[in-house]
């Protein structure tokens, strides 16, 4: 089996992916197995400042220093389980140390399994208004819808604020509930959780439409390649080919 590599950026989204990738383990390869994982963070203080002022190639530098740790120890490739992450890990330069899977084209790829065909889009104000998953989207024919401005401050708030410190507030849940309905008013069949802390607030139980759960998505993705039931990734930074 191959060894996993999982490059955190924020704790909360990492050990969900963590967890998600040691379960499918322990259900498909019996109690207590499940394909050697190791996971490197980087203290997200580091890249905060560097997200504020759009400086991407240097938040990609400190992530590449985090694949490269996860190489040194023996991992065949990685996984970032944080959407937004991707817009460094997409900028140009030296090929990282390991390959990975792209989460939004992991996202995209089910979304077309399961036909859906306009997908709301829920992450960090940066995601929302940046290239990385309508592109991956209209690759596969899928349009998207994101929530305007205020509703856009409004869920980054809360992933900044509370999500990513393990917070989760029924007031909180209830907004994002509203902000869903309303993406379904405007024609959407699915909505896209891809800030991996959305899914601990918004359950498949409370969400006014099927959910696309970036996190365990992606942890589920990264066990069939370990499991040599999908084949080894090629991306290594840089636009994705597609």
């Amino acid at each position: 089996m191959r060894h996993l590599g999982i490059l955190a950026h924020s704790t909360e989204g990492a050990a969900l992916c963590f967890r998600t990738f040691c379960q499918e383990g322990f259900a498909r390869l019996g109690a207590h197995d499940h394909p050697d994982v190791t996971l490197d963070c980087i203290s997200m203080s580091r890249s905060m400042p560097l997200w504020d002022e759009g400086r991407y190639p240097e938040i990609r530098d400190i992530l590449a220093v985090s694949v490269k740790r996860l190489a040194a120890a023996g991992a065949d490739f990685f996984v970032c389980p944080d959407n937004t992450a991707h817009m460094a890990l997409e900028q140009e330069g030296e090929a990282l140390a390991l390959p990975g899977l792209h989460l939004a084209d992991v996202v995209a790829d089910h979304a077309a399994r399961v036909q859906h065909r306009r997908v709301g889009i829920l992450g960090t104000r940066y995601l929302m208004e940046s290239w990385i998953y309508p592109q991956a989207f209209a690759a596969r024919g899928i349009d998207v819808e994101v929530p305007g401005p205020e509703d856009r401050a409004r869920i980054n708030r809360v992933i900044f604020e509370e999500l990513v410190n393990g917070i989760f507030t029924e007031a909180s849940r209830a907004e994002y509930v509203r902000i869903i309905e309303s993406l379904a008013s405007r024609g959407c069949d699915a909505v896209a959780l891809v800030c991996t802390e959305i899914p601990l607030l918004v359950t498949p139980d409370v969400s006014p439409l099927p959910t696309l759960d970036s996190t365990r998505l992606l942890a589920r993705a990264a066990f069939e390649v370990a499991i040599g039931a999908r084949p080894l990734p090629a991306w290594r930074g840089g636009a994705p080919a597609r």
